[in-house]
Formats: C-alpha cells, sequence, structure tokens
C-alpha cells in the first residue's frame, strides 16, 4: 500500500500533525509507504522523526518549477498512490488529488473542495462559525475517516546528531551544563498580534537571573534575531545568552527546546516543539483560541487574556493596543515559571 499525506504549512499545525503521521505508520505493513507532499522546509520540522519514507516539495512561489503544481500533479500521479490524506483544507491540493487521479482521496469539505474528495468530513459549524477544535484532534479525524486507528495525541519530533553537536557546543561556550536553562521564544511567524512585548521578556530574564541556578536563552528565527539581541543587552547579565548572532535554524531551535528546563513562548512553534520533547513550558495567549493549538501537553501552563474584543485572530491589533498581551503581566509568567522549575506541578488554566 502506498499512502500520501498533504501536510500542513505552518510549523505548529505540521508537529500536531505527527499523532496523525503515526496513526497511518503504525498501521502500515512492512513494504508499504508513506509519503508526505509539503513545502520544502517542513523536512527539517520532521527531521529526526522517522514518520516519512518519501517526500514530494510543493510550493507556490518558487524557482525550482518541479515543485510547481503541474510537475507535482504528475509526480504525484506516477507514484500510483493507493490513497491521499488532506491535512491541508486548501482547494488547490484537494485539486492535486484529483487530477493525480487517486483512488481514494480524504479531506475537509471545505472552500468547495467536496466534489473532488471520495472521503469527506464536514467542518464542525455553530451558529455558522467553526468551532474551536484542537488541530490534532481535527488530523485525526480524517486519518479514522481513511481506515487508520489512532494511537495516541501525543506529538512527535526528532533531532538530527548534527544540530545536537552545534546545540552542545553552545552549551559548552555559554556554559549551561548544571543550569537550569529557561528558554524563551519572543516572536511568532503569523504576526506581531500574538508577541508579548519585549520589556516584559526583559524584566522576566532579570528577576529569573537573581537566582544562580538559572540561566536564560532567547531563540529566535531569522527574522527576530535584532528585537532578541536588543533583549539580551537589555538584560545585561553573564548569564543571558541568545541565538541572535548564530546560524539559526528549525532544527537548531528544536534541539536547544529539548535541552531546556522550560520554554516561556507565545503561541507559535517552538511551542509545538516543546509539547513534542515534553518539555514544561508557559505561554502566552491573547489573539488566538487556546483551543485551536492544544496540543495535549500535561506539563504546559496557558495564561489566556481574554477581553471582550477577543480572541480576534488578528495578525496585527485591530486597535493598536495590544491589550490581550500587554496586560498578561511579567508576575503571573514569573510565578508560572517557577512552579515549573521548583515543584514540576502543572498549573491549571
Amino acid at each position: 500500500m502506498k499512502v500520501a499525506v498533504v501536510l500542513p504549512n505552518w510549523i505548529g499545525d505540521v508537529v500536531m500533525a505527527t499523532p496523525a503521521l503515526k496513526a497511518i505508520r503504525e498501521s502500515l505493513s512492512p513494504g508499504d509507504e508513506l509519503v508526505g507532499i509539503m513545502k520544502p522546509y517542513v523536512r527539517e520540522v520532521l527531521a529526526g522523526s522517522d514518520l516519512l519514507d518519501g517526500e514530494i516539495f510543493l510550493e507556490k512561489k518558487t524557482k525550482d518549477r518541479s515543485h510547481k503544481f503541474w510537475p507535482v500533479v504528475q509526480q504525484v500521479k506516477a507514484e500510483q498512490f493507493d490513497s491521499i490524506v488532506l491535512l491541508s483544507n486548501s482547494l488547490r491540493t484537494a485539486a492535486l488529488a484529483w487530477f493525480a487521479g487517486i483512488t481514494k482521496r480524504v479531506g475537509y469539505a471545505r472552500n468547495w473542495r467536496g466534489p473532488m474528495l471520495t472521503h469527506h468530513l464536514p467542518p464542525l459549524k455553530e451558529n455558522g462559525k467553526y468551532v474551536p477544535i484542537s488541530a490534532v484532534d481535527s488530523y485525526l479525524k480524517l486519518t479514522e475517516l481513511a481506515g487508520f486507528k489512532t494511537v495516541d495525541r501525543q506529538t512527535v519530533a526528532g533531532t538530527l546528531p548534527e544540530n545536537d553537536k552545534t546545540v552542545n557546543e553552545y552549551w559548552n561556550r555559554f556554559k549551561l551544563h548544571g543550569k537550569r536553562v529557561i528558554a524563551m521564544n519572543s516572536g511568532g511567524a503569523y504576526g506581531v498580534a500574538k508577541h508579548w512585548p519585549a520589556e516584559h521578556y526583559v524584566e522576566l530574564g532579570k528577576r529569573l537571573l537573581a537566582d544562580p541556578q538559572n540561566a536564560v536563552l532567547l531563540i529566535c528565527g531569522p527574522g527576530e534575531r535584532e528585537t532578541v539581541a536588543e533583549i539580551q543587552q537589555q538584560i545585561n547579565h553573564p548569564a543571558a545568552h541568545s541565538l541572535a548572532t548564530e546560524q539559526v535554524s528549525i532544527g537548531i531551535s528544536k534541539a536547544c527546546i529539548q535541552r531546556a528546563s522550560v520554554l516561556v513562548t507565545t503561541d507559535s512553534g517552538p511551542r509545538h516543539f516543546a509539547a513534542a520533547f515534553q518539555v514544561p513550558t508557559v505561554t502566552m495567549f491573547g489573539p488566538t483560541d487556546p483551543r485551536w493549538a492544544n496540543n495535549y501537553n500535561t506539563a504546559e501552563t496557558v495564561l489566556f487574556n481574554k477581553l471582550d474584543c477577543g480572541p480576534c485572530a488578528k495578525r496585527s491589533c485591530p486597535l493598536k493596543t495590544h491589550q490581550c498581551m500587554k496586560e498578561l503581566g511579567v508576575d503571573q509568567v514569573l510565578a508560572a515559571v517557577l512552579q515549573h522549575l521548583e515543584t514540576g506541578l502543572i498549573i491549571a488554566a
């Protein structure tokens, strides 16, 4: 049997899709294949997890013609897949499966694509609005419809030896061995509305570093280097470090998070790596509803500031106040971090 899966685009959604990939993987027999259809960077998200047997890359904006829609249709058609599970909700990916002639096409009936699917589910709605449901469960409903039994909801992540080697060098250079390392993720690709104020990270870092047992490591993506460097500079402590001047990659971020004692983060990709590695996490939610992003991390403290204007799910604050994130105070976050560090207890959201 050959099964294809169209994977989501966002890092966090890819991680939340791993229980679905695991369900398919463990249902297959020796010699069967599971192939992911995805954007190229998704390979690094899944690297080290051993969930896929092969990859096919699909992207809109690319100079590589082999990654464009019609060449990928031909490639998928040539693979002669028995079934395909569409974890994305786009009309484009349903059209790909249909044009490729895959016999069994499974997905959600959204965006006018129902007629292109042989097996589909309606999205849950109430009073005309989508009902918040964890992406983990949303994806598992599709794999169950495709005939694959759910194993569990534990997400999966892995690291590569070269990433582990690099991060071990960081730990040596930053003198982090023997320290309680609090990793901080200040950014997120979705938009600035999710960000916790930089000055809050500065104050949190200073207060955590009053304890010599602790060290702070500020992780970042390529677009967040300047902000992270400024936070580190303002913390102004020898035990405060950042990746602002390092060769940042998804793989290195994963390896750093895996070693952390606690992760402090916004609702973004690194949070989901922590869940996969079962790293205690403190997550600040404001413009987004935590129910959509529930990754079943039993060691997570969710701090959600729900205002009358939200959760709005906007990339930037429509009111220009950013109140939902600004009002999540340092005292509240610090208490949650210390609870994880000192007792390991889970704080109720």
